[in-house]
């Protein structure tokens, strides 16, 4: 908008550019008038030192104001004028190669430069004035891609001011919040699309949440990588062809798509564009592929679906790695050698290829997952939650790449998944379903316990239930084994001593104690 608006009509608009003014602190004008009233314009110090004789160390005023010299009888002097200090700021693409005095290669190899970018003041001043007098002297523009930013404004929308108290300290935001949140939120603001933007402490904030998703796979991966003694071999490869799981084809492929969006984007200098699909994929990765994955880390056996979920996550996170450089290239830096052990910075790297994508498996991911969406509302608007099992789900489709059953099943908490025109929940609740309802009650809250005392993820415990209701007793009994495998208690058996924990599930009073084996 500002190529074809503002900056088009600055050029149609534009009067003539009177270069001379009338100061001392600037560079002279290299323009001498004879007493005959002829004006002669020096093209270098050669060209003054062959006509006066004269060389000089500093030809700013004063001392080039006392050059003079004769031609055929007229006597020269220097006019009292300096050049318009944009006209050297307009100069900037050959005068920083002091062409065309030297460097000539060097010069036309540089030119057009590829990127300029000022803030939106500089439409009719600074960029202006480089395409006016580049496009004179060499007849075509000065640059190939330029951005222009808008200007960061105070909370409250106004001028950052001190004694308008409309802004906290830039310092202080990074302090708390990390200065890579701080330059992701500027970078996808309309900042960087020349709109003013007010710069919120609360945005910088959910940034921050927002990213720390990153770590929070980082931590999961490498603590069960620590416990199962999994390493990086060293060289990180494409497992897409190699991957068998549904769940980590579309997580590589979601990977590559990201990567090919964001290439496209910063290949046409669109930053905001380029970051928008970051975030997105950042909880796709933390709360579908890692929370649906689990299990599989949690797995006792080596077997290759555990092998493949780090082989996964551990691409991923290089990957990403890779994808977050330019936005925050802290975050990536300490991810990609924390990954990988590689002491080379990864700014120093290659921008990887985007890699293929597996549309079909993308596609049933997608509707599963909308499928997933609807049958939660569904949960609700009923007042059911999902911890308590339900007899069926009914959905349009089972899926083409894979089954979507199991995802269903685990997702909705259901006990079987029907194919019919519209999703639907079978609602109706049984004793049996109200009693594993009362299951996973217990489960939460012993997980819960045990995390409070501080256990780690793979202590096993022995553990201890009792209460005076006889549906939650039954509950216990009946789901014994289920209750031990997701705890990993040893054993189970009544509370006889030790700290209690009083929980209430639907009324009823459940103590519980536990201890690491």
């Amino acid at each position: 908008h500002l190529k074809h608006g503002r900056f088009a009509k600055n050029i149609e608009q534009a009067p003539d550019w009177n270069l001379s003014r009338d100061r001392f602190w600037a560079t002279a004008m290299p323009v001498w008038k004879g007493d005959r009233g002829t004006v002669k314009v020096i093209g270098s110090y050669a060209e003054l030192k062959e006509l006066s004789g004269v060389e000089l160390e500093d030809y700013h005023r004063p001392w080039v104001d006392d050059i003079t010299f004769d031609i055929d009888g007229e006597h020269f002097t220097r006019i009292d004028k300096v050049l318009d200090c944009w006209f050297e700021s307009g100069s900037m693409p050959f005068a920083q190669f002091h062409y065309p005095f030297e460097n000539k290669e060097k010069f036309e190899a540089n030119y057009p430069g590829d990127f300029i970018v000022e803030y939106i003041g500089q439409v009719r001043a600074w960029f202006y004035y480089v395409h006016t007098i580049n496009t004179a002297l060499f007849g075509e523009q000065a640059f190939s891609n330029v951005i222009s930013t808008g200007v960061v404004a105070g909370n409250d929308g106004r001028k950052m001011s001190k004694s308008l108290g409309n802004f906290t300290d830039p310092n202080e935001l990074m302090d708390k919040f990390s200065a890579d949140s701080l330059r992701f939120l500027l970078l996808s603001s309309p900042l960087l699309n020349g709109e003013d933007f007010a710069l919120q402490d609360k945005e910088v904030g959910d940034v921050a949440r927002k990213l720390s998703m990153v770590w929070n796979m980082y931590d999961f991966f490498t603590m069960y990588a620590e416990v199962d003694g999994w390493e990086f071999d060293g060289e990180l490869r494409d497992p897409l062809e190699t991957l068998r799981n549904p769940l980590d084809i579309w997580i590589v492929s979601r990977l590559h798509q990201l990567s090919a969006e964001v290439e496209k984007n910063m290949d046409a200098y669109n930053i905001p564009d380029a970051m928008t699909p970051i975030l997105p994929f950042l909880d796709d990765a933390s709360n579908w592929f890692v929370r649906r994955s689990r299990r599989r880390f949690w797995k006792s056996d080596e077997g290759d679906d555990k092998n493949d979920a780090y082989k996964t996550l551990h691409y991923v996170l290089v990957r990403l790695a890779y994808i977050l450089a330019p936005f925050t290239p802290f975050l990536a830096e300490e991810l990609y050698r924390q990954m990988t052990g590689d002491t080379e910075s990864i700014h120093l790297k290659d921008w990887p290829a985007a890699g293929e994508v597996n549309e079909l498996v993308m596609n049933d991911m997608d509707k599963v997952r909308d499928y997933v969406n609807q049958g939660l509302s569904l949960r609700a608007k009923s007042g059911l939650k999902v911890r308590q099992p339900l007899a069926s789900v009914t959905v349009p489709e089972l899926g083409e790449a894979f089954d979507f059953t199991l995802i269903l099943l685990d997702e909705l908490n259901v006990k079987a998944v029907k194919k019919g025109k519209e999703v639907a929940l079978d609602e109706t609740l049984t004793p049996e379903l109200k009693r594993e309802g009362m299951m996973r009650e217990v489960i939460r809250y012993v997980q819960n316990t045990r995390k409070s005392t501080g256990l780690n993820v793979d202590d096993r415990i022995s553990l201890s239930l009792t209460t005076e209701n006889a549906e939650l007793n039954k509950a216990i009994e009946e789901h014994q084994d289920t209750i031990m495998a997701e705890t990993l208690a040893a054993n189970l058996g009544p509370v006889d001593t030790g700290d209690v924990e009083v929980v209430c599930i639907d009324g009823a009073e459940l103590y519980i104690t536990l201890e690491k084996q």
